[in-house]
């Protein structure tokens, strides 16, 4: 049985998985170097009354070529799986992420479960080959690096 066969079979049984990489036209890519050159993207997650979960893909030369709202949670929660994370990283090839979230009551201070969220990411990360760089937390009082702060969960 050879794959145009296999295929033709397995039409009937199961859908085929397409997927497509459709690139919208825009700006060039720009480089993240440090968490302040994060600012201009999580800006708007200050403004927000709800919690959003955003994934940025970065290229091998740390530049964001695309990002997803990974989840829209409550006042003090967003539900976070890795494999919607790694989901859309994969699919757009992406050599590496860069995860943020926002805190709606303008705290800085990483949660246990952002810590443990962070954990599980890096840990996922490793394995599917996508580096996990950095987790911000973006308030209406700035923004905080896991990386800078917390960085013995890289270790």
């Amino acid at each position: 049985m050879n794959s145009r066969t296999l295929k033709k079979h397995l039409k009937y049984i199961v859908p085929e998985m397409r997927l497509a990489l459709i690139k919208e036209p825009g700006a060039s890519p720009l480089p993240v170097n440090c968490p302040d050159d994060l600012e201009k993207f999580v800006e708007p997650l200050r403004h927000y009354s709800e919690e959003f979960f955003v994934c940025f893909h970065l290229t091998a030369r740390n530049e964001i070529s695309n990002f997803q709202i990974v989840s829209h949670g409550s006042l003090s929660a967003s539900l976070v799986h890795p494999r919607e994370v790694f989901k859309g990283a994969l699919i757009a090839n992406s050599h590496a992420l860069i995860v943020a979230h926002n805190h709606p009551g303008g705290s800085l201070t990483p949660s246990r479960e952002d810590l443990e969220t962070t954990e599980t990411l890096i840990k996922a990360g490793d394995l599917l080959g996508v580096k996990v760089i950095d987790h911000i937390i973006v308030s209406s009082n700035g923004l905080c690096s896991l990386r800078e702060t917390n960085g013995y969960l890289w270790s």
